[in-house]
């Protein structure tokens, strides 16, 4: 029986094709080489770094990058929610004429002003006494030191209001054993400042003692040789020898202290609420109070772009003074 044309096997030799002339059984796939040659293409020596450090510029876009940029459109803005209106400098304006801003600031630049000159200078007669090979135990006396740079910052404020509490803390106590009268550290607006002061510096003092002594262990032994050869007493030595030695970490130092005082918020919360009489309020409890308490976000927002210039105008200025002179 002979087989109908439709079901006659092609000429050998003869290419099959369809309609629009693509080879039978090819369709539209892509040859696997076609495809390891594109990724070769996009493996370049030249294109691996930008694609190693994609993950960190995506990471930052999304929560750094738009954050920043939305939070600079609210502080132009005015109303809550969806009823937000476009309203300029009038959130900056407004935090010109407000008193209580002014209190806010004031606060801060005198708890700074006051703190990390205290607390600094304090790390550094820590650190000198350590690096000291007349102390026993050393390694015990530097883990202790630096034990409270780890303790959590709203459990060291519950502790000292427990210490500083007026009828049962622990320092009452202590000061009526030399008759001493009571003080009400937290309800007076001077010694509530000074136990937001006490707190921060009780909990940042081993951190920066550390980095000190660090930076002290670096310093060559030869240089403090020579002085003695040359007849250099101790004040000598310190001034002449271990504070230049110590420059980039103290301009390190006084610059993340400054940061982190104008930034203050966990103490005075948990210590005082910005107590009493507002005199612990700090600019970034004043800050939280209108975003999160009276969702005043486009005036809120306005406060951190003040505080952001602040801290940043500060940080410049420091550098300026302290940095290295070439």
């Amino acid at each position: 029986m002979s087989l109908a044309p439709s079901e006659r096997a092609p000429a050998t030799g003869a290419a099959t094709t369809t309609a629009t002339g693509t080879p039978a059984g090819r369709g539209t796939h892509r040859h696997p080489g076609s495809a390891r040659r594109g990724r070769r293409r996009l493996l370049t020596p030249e294109s691996v770094p930008y694609l190693l450090i994609m993950p960190a510029v995506l990471g930052f876009a999304i929560f750094k990058a738009y954050p920043i940029a939305a939070s600079f459109w609210i502080s132009l803005t005015t109303g809550n929610g969806d009823d937000r209106q476009f309203s300029g400098l009038a959130n900056y304006r407004r935090l010109l004429d407000d008193p209580l801003f002014w209190t806010a600031l004031k606060n801060t630049a005198l708890i700074l002003v006051v703190q990390v000159p205290l607390m600094l200078g304090l790390a550094l007669l820590v650190a000198l006494a350590l690096n000291s090979t007349k102390v026993w135990l050393r390694p015990l006396w530097r883990l202790g030191v630096f034990v409270p740079s780890l303790t959590g910052l709203v459990a060291a404020g519950v502790m000292f209001s427990v210490i500083l509490n007026r009828d049962a803390g622990l320092l009452n106590w202590v000061l009526s054993l030399f008759g001493v009268d009571r003080v009400n550290w937290l309800g007076s607006p001077v010694w509530a400042r000074v136990g937001v002061v006490l707190v921060i510096t009780w909990h940042y003092t081993g951190y920066n003692a550390v980095m000190y002594l660090a930076g002290l262990q670096g310093v060559p032994k030869e240089l403090y040789e020579a002085a003695m050869v040359d007849g250099a007493g101790p004040v000598r030595r310190f001034f002449s020898i271990t504070l230049p030695q110590l420059r980039p970490i103290l301009l390190l130092t006084v610059v993340l202290s400054t940061i982190g005082t104008l930034q203050l918020f966990d103490e005075p919360y948990v210590l005082t609420g910005g107590g009493p009489d507002n005199a612990t309020l700090t600019v970034t409890m004043y800050l939280y109070n209108n975003g999160f308490k009276y969702f005043d976000f486009g005036y809120a927002s306005a406060l951190a772009y003040a505080l952001a210039l602040i801290v940043s105008l500060l940080g410049i200025l420091q550098v300026r003074l302290m940095g290295e002179r070439r």
